[in-house]
């Protein structure tokens, strides 16, 4: 291996561990695709959860200036074709490699600007977030698993939006405590964190419902490498919805839901073995 390829191989794997520390459902969930689909799609999750962090978690910075910094520095690798962050290096080979085009990240990126500065959310502002926090997520992976095909690209592209937002309202109500508590923001429009009753915890859980359904008739057509992959991210998804409908509007304002571990690994095996024995 000459010293390039090396460090292309490198960037990738930076991303790979960035997913498998964050997050255990989407890692088991990329094990089950193709392994030519692995290293785009943990470059891809490094990029958004890094640029996800600044505007969360990284309180003792300036993150108007680190996300301004992040956004010149993600299109100045696009424009080189080369960055010596190793994220953001992974990152734009898959996007030269598949074809994933700016607009896809100007809104992603401008969707965790908002982050900063709005704390609560009308209608517009609302679908704005949610279209460029999550269902741009959702096409830039489509864009791996199409692999340039576009007519599949263009057939998928609205069940892979509903698939990226039903994963997205529901963090929003696994996470409105820590959310309102410690951001200071409620992404719901018309919704009082403080007045969260069941009447609001149920118009949110339609909608979300509605997603998931229009998400799954794309699901059920993806390329048969990614096909697995997305459906155990949809499961382990829809399992924690479930969990949330079962549980009062106070309780979810007191504390997060989780999935333990050993659930997540059960849906894995019960795919695995769906799957080679060739049920859906």
């Amino acid at each position: 291996m000459n010293a390039l390829k090396l460090y292309h191989q490198t960037t990738m794997e930076c991303s790979k561990l960035i997913t498998q520390r964050y997050s255990t459902s989407f890692s088991l969930g990329i094990r089950t695709m193709d392994v030519k689909f692995h290293k785009p799609i943990y470059s891809i999750y490094g990029f958004v959860r890094f640029a996800d962090e600044i505007v969360d978690t990284f309180h003792h910075q300036d993150k108007e200036l680190l996300l301004h910094k992040f956004r010149q520095d993600t299109y100045e690798a696009i424009n080189m074709a080369f960055s010596l962050n190793p994220v953001l290096h992974a990152f734009q080979m898959v996007v030269h490699q598949y074809g994933i085009t700016l607009d896809m990240i100007d809104a992603f990126l401008d969707s965790m600007a908002m982050d900063l500065d709005f704390s609560t959310y009308n209608d517009n502002k609302y679908k704005e977030y949610i279209y460029g926090s999550a269902e741009v997520v959702g096409l830039m992976c489509l864009k791996v698993f199409c692999e340039g095909n576009e007519a599949t690209y263009e057939k998928l592209k609205v069940p892979a939006c509903k698939l990226g937002a039903a994963f997205q309202k529901v963090n929003f109500l696994r996470d409105i405590k820590s959310d309102y508590e410690e951001r200071g923001r409620v992404y719901f429009p018309g919704v009082d964190y403080l007045t969260f009753d069941e009447k609001a915890k149920q118009a949110v859980e339609r909608d979300i419902q509605k997603d998931f359904d229009e998400a799954y008739v794309g699901i059920k057509q993806l390329p048969a490498g990614a096909k697995m992959g997305v459906k155990i991210a949809y499961l382990y998804y829809l399992s924690l919805f479930s969990k949330i409908k079962r549980l009062k509007p106070q309780t979810i304002t007191a504390k997060r839901v989780r999935i333990p571990n050993i659930k997540k690994l059960s849906l894995l095996i019960g795919m695995y073995f769906g799957s080679k024995l060739g049920f859906e």
